[in-house]
């Protein structure tokens, strides 16, 4: 992988990296919480999934084209089981409880259900891990966390995590006082690397940054107070990408074009549909419905897991979960190579004799070794048999960081998020084992089901591909039967999530997740394969040229659909095939939906910043040509 690219030669007053035209760039504050509208949402929910169980009922038991099962199928059991993705999802957002913000403890006391003879003040280290990315970039990282407000004389230790074993970083390190540690080898990738930093420090408590991380001065003070609670394993912060683009007003993107006339023009549009930036985040980068809604109502279940970066995590759970799996690990291993053994006498002295080999076999691992580790790891701590460890989405942005900048970066981050969680759920899935309250259960259930949605959204996407080219309907006829039973469920559905959803743009969501079919259904597959989901470090610059390759199914689904549309149409109207017109005018509402989720991810692989800045939030400034491009 490439590292973030600087200018050649800098000049005085440019940016050495792109983003630092962004540093005077604030975070959103956490959506407010309103009392009515989390009322409005669970009310239309409720209605909304009444009127889906009609819908799909009725789907099964009175709708199916009996001459044309084999389309019927595949898309009601598709609708069927994208409707229990809904009820998760319901489930999941359901209400709003963020814990009181505590302030920081005095001493290590106020965080231990048994306090030491002695008080002394909280240890904290801070692990910036990095393998390939610019040390410059490592640095800024290193100077945000040296300026950490330390509340009640924290003990801060900052260490540097350097899984590329590189002289310049050491040195980078050095020149900043803080430690370096590196490692012999890459086993385990980050959670390997972080495994290896605990065997060498001591903090009370461990903030995991990556190396493109730049936390707050207030981070420490803020967090901290939640591990009061004896049994709060860890608090994981929003992610904030403060270099996602802005976008180009409308006025200003067509006056570039055509001028005056262009400026009014796009003034004018303005004034009935609101602000229309030209090239806003193209890769719906921005992380606020997963963190402000997502994970943050999972709060009231005990149910926010870990996700890496700008997360601070109590060094005793982690520690106590690692020592109980590895305690497990050995005793499976000594159960498996003694089962046939059936002389009880015989038999445990074999166990005796092989378990400490075994133990010293057996790899200690505080983080799984595990694409996805740091939601395996929140499934080992909320699966504890003897603690009720907890966790929280802490509402508030503490830190910033860099978006993926191309295609290529962003389907690189989105096939590791796919492919982890995919191979936790169908290798260790923990739904039915360990002591998690049944909400959590469903809470993580939500987590892999969505990763399952390739299998569904490709029945939705091709279907009225089919329909179009053959004029065959999955459904007996789109009469007035069928408007009654879908309409009132996909508007009360629509009003319930944009209550659900206040104060996020949703389309954006959904897009990407019909869209995102094509890299998690090869996520699944590598799954299936039993190959090993790989652990590539996201490019942190952008990569040049254009991306086209990468979203060829994206591209053949607009096309067949804009083809199939054609052919429909020709059927209908001019060979006269009128008794398809009720089935065309559904399908093409459809078809115009599916192609309106096609095309951003096609856009953004064209997408290129702006050659020629002319606003502050421009981010072109800076960049120069990457490394070439390679297939995803």
């Amino acid at each position: 992988m490439s590292t973030v690219q600087r200018q050649a030669e800098p000049q005085p007053g440019k940016e050495r990296f792109y983003f630092e035209a962004f540093e005077d760039r604030r975070p959103p504050p956490p959506l407010p919480y309103s009392p009515l509208i989390e009322s409005l949402w669970q009310f239309f929910v409720v209605l909304a999934l009444a009127f889906g169980a009609r819908y799909i009922w009725w789907r099964w038991s009175g709708s199916l084209n009996p001459d044309a099962l084999w389309l019927a199928l595949p898309l009601v059991l598709a609708e069927t089981l994208a409707y229990v993705g809904l009820i998760l999802f319901a489930i999941n957002l359901w209400s709003t409880r963020d814990p009181a913000l505590q302030p920081p403890p005095q001493g290590i006391n106020d965080c231990l259900a048994e306090p030491l003879d002695e008080d002394r003040p909280v240890a904290v280290d801070v692990f910036i891990a990095t393998y390939n990315e610019d040390e410059e970039l490592v640095r800024l990282s290193i100077l945000d966390a040296k300026a950490l407000r330390r509340p009640n004389g924290v003990n801060l230790c900052i260490h540097v995590l350097d899984d590329g074993r590189r002289a310049l970083m050491r040195q980078v390190a050095e020149e900043e006082g803080v430690n370096y540690i590196t490692r012999s080898n890459n086993a385990g990738f980050k959670a390997g690397n972080l495994r290896n930093a605990m065997e060498q420090t001591s903090g009370d408590f461990i903030v995991i940054c990556d190396a493109d991380t730049r936390l707050f001065p207030t981070y420490l003070e803020h967090t901290l107070g939640y591990f009061r609670d004896p049994h709060m394993a860890w608090v994981q912060t929003p992610q904030w990408f403060y270099d996602i683009p802005q976008g180009r007003p409308l006025p200003d993107w067509l006056a570039r074009y055509m001028g005056t006339p262009g400026r009014w023009i796009g003034r004018a549009v303005e004034r009935v549909v609101g602000e229309v930036p030209i090239g806003r985040d193209p890769f719906a980068n921005d992380p606020k419905m997963f963190y402000d809604v997502i994970l943050r109502r999972r709060n009231p279940a005990n149910a926010a897991f870990c996700c890496g970066a700008a997360s601070i995590h109590r060094r005793e759970a982690v520690m106590q979960a690692a020592l109980r799996a590895y305690g497990t690990a050995v005793e499976q291993q000594v159960g498996k190579l003694s089962k046939d053994i059936r002389d009880a006498g015989i038999k445990r002295d074999f166990e005796d004799a092989v378990r400490g080999q075994l133990a010293i076999e057996t790899e200690f691992t505080p983080y799984k070794f595990h694409v996805s580790e740091d939601i395996y790891t929140s499934i080992v701590l909320h699966n504890d048999p003897d603690q009720r460890w907890k966790s929280v989405l802490h509402p508030q942005v503490e830190s910033k960081m860099l978006s993926p900048q191309d295609l290529l970066a962003w389907a690189t981050q989105r096939f590791k998020y796919a492919g982890g969680t995919l191979d936790i759920a169908l290798r260790d899935n923990p739904l039915f084992k360990g002591r998690m309250s049944l909400r959590q259960r469903l809470m993580y259930l939500s987590t892999f089901w969505s990763y399952f949605g390739g299998l569904w959204n490709l029945v939705f996407l091709l279907a009225p591909i089919v329909t179009l080219f053959t004029g065959i309907s999955p459904l007996r006829a789109y009469s007035m039967e069928f408007y009654l039973h879908f309409l009132p469920f996909v508007i009360l559905n629509e009003v319930a999530f944009m209550f659900g959803t206040w104060g996020v743009a949703a389309w954006e969501g959904k897009a990407s997740y019909l869209s995102f079919f094509s890299i998690n259904l090869r996520a699944l597959w590598t799954v299936l394969k039993g190959e090993k989901i790989k652990f590539p470090v996201t490019p942190k610059n952008r990569q040049e040229g254009n991306f086209l390759h990468m979203v060829w199914p994206q591209i053949a689904i607009v096309a067949l659909t804009v083809l199939g549309l054609a052919v429909a149409a020709l059927r209908v109207f001019a060979f006269g095939a009128d008794e398809e017109l009720p089935v065309l005018i559904v399908i093409s509402v459809w078809s115009l939906y599916n192609i309106a989720a096609m095309l951003p991810m096609i856009r953004a692989a064209l997408w290129k910043p702006e050659d020629e800045p002319t606003q502050p939030d421009d981010a072109a400034s800076g960049r120069q040509p990457g490394a070439p491009v390679h297939g995803f």
